[in-house]
C-alpha cells in the first residue's frame, strides 16, 4: 500500500499529492503550456493562449481560509511537472465551495480527475461545508460523467444554455 501522499494512477504510475505552493509557479505555466487549445475551452470556458507569471502566482499563492488547491505532482521527470490540480474556493456566507479541476489530457484516463474530485469532497467535508459546486460546459461529457457517479445533480442554467450547474449535497453529521 503507497504511502498517504502518494496516488497510483490505473497504469500504475506515481505522483505525488500535496497542497500547491507559493513555488508551483513555473509548473503551473509549463503545464498551461501543454494544454490544447481544446483543454483550456474546456476548464476555463473561454480562450487564453497564455497563463502569466501574475495569473499563475494567484493560482499559487491561495489564501486558505477561503481556498485550497492539490497538485498531482510527477517526480519522475525533471524539472518535476504538475499532472492534475484540484482547487476550491469556498463562500461561508453560503456554506459551499466552488471547485474546479484540471487534469493533462496525455494523463486522462487514469483516475486522477477522480482523485482530485474526492480530495476536493474530503476537504469540504473537513471545513464542514454544505455544498461543492461547479459550472461545467455541456459538451465536457467527461466531468459531467465523472460527477454523475460521485453523486452531484446536474441543473441547466437557462442564463447559460452550454452551462450545467452541477451540485453535490455534502453530510456533515
Amino acid at each position: 500500500m503507497p504511502p498517504d501522499n502518494i496516488f497510483v494512477a490505473r497504469d500504475g504510475s506515481q505522483l505525488h499529492v500535496r497542497p500547491i505552493l507559493a513555488t508551483d509557479v513555473d509548473a503551473i505555466q509549463r503545464m498551461f503550456g501543454r494544454l490544447s487549445p481544446q483543454e483550456i475551452h474546456l476548464r476555463f470556458q473561454y480562450g487564453i493562449r497564455h497563463l502569466s507569471a501574475r495569473a499563475a502566482r494567484r493560482l499559487c499563492e491561495l489564501d486558505t481560509a477561503q481556498e485550497a488547491a492539490f497538485v498531482l505532482m510527477d517526480r519522475n521527470v525533471e524539472p518535476n511537472e504538475i499532472r492534475g490540480v484540484g482547487r476550491i474556493h469556498a463562500d461561508a456566507a453560503t456554506r459551499s465551495a466552488e471547485f474546479a479541476v484540471l487534469v493533462e489530457r496525455a494523463w486522462t484516463g487514469r483516475g486522477l480527475g477522480a482523485f482530485l474530485m474526492q480530495r476536493l469532497i474530503e476537504e469540504c467535508r473537513q471545513r464542514e461545508l454544505d455544498e461543492l459546486w461547479g459550472q461545467v460546459l455541456v459538451e465536457n461529457r467527461p466531468m459531467l460523467d465523472l460527477c454523475r457517479q460521485l453523486g452531484f445533480a446536474r441543473r441547466r442554467t437557462p442564463s447559460e444554455p452550454g452551462t450545467a450547474l452541477i451540485a453535490l449535497h455534502l453530510k456533515n453529521d
